[in-house]
């Protein structure tokens, strides 16, 4: 009877295992063209070679494309290209680095480098000014201003 249970659970790990789509593992060449493709099913922000959605909509299909088009000779910026002229630029995962999409790229440094010279500035103008240190008063003088301060509340008091 234990013979047999074994039997049967190798023969239903054999079926599960034939049942599987070769296409759900992931070729490193696939992987390497599907890194440069944004995932465009809507849910994810992930490229089309780490979208990690079971069955997703957009990047299943997308991999399938990029495998039959290796398969074809295209190389791998030809692939790009192909999708780029059916989805427009939003295909990309990351702009380029010519022209507008260029801009992309250094604002993120514009902003931060403004950001801090702000901040400089803020400091420096709100900062609390530092106290002057006290000098000591030469005796004279102090009994200078002790006799007019006597004199002054003498002078209130009538």
């Amino acid at each position: 009877m234990r013979k047999l249970k074994t039997v049967l659970l190798f023969g239903l790990l054999i079926g599960v295992s034939i049942a599987q789509n070769p296409m759900d593992f992931l070729s490193p060449e696939i992987k390497r063209v599907g890194m440069k493709l944004a995932c465009l099913c809507g849910s994810c922000r992930n490229s089309v070679g780490d979208c990690t959605m079971i069955a997703c909509g957009y990047a299943f299909p997308a991999r399938q494309k990029i495998k039959q088009l290796q398969t074809m000779g295209a190389s791998d910026q030809n692939i790009a290209g192909r999708f780029v002229k059916e989805q427009g630029k939003k295909a990309l995962i990351e702009p380029e680095t010519t022209g507008f999409g260029l801009l992309g790229w250094l604002m993120p440094g514009f902003a931060i480098a403004l950001g801090l010279i702000a901040l400089g500035v803020y400091i420096k103008r709100f900062r609390a000014p530092m106290p002057a240190p006290a000098l000591p008063v030469p005796s004279e003088q102090l009994a200078e201003y002790e006799v007019t301060a006597a004199k002054q509340l003498d002078g209130m008091e009538k």
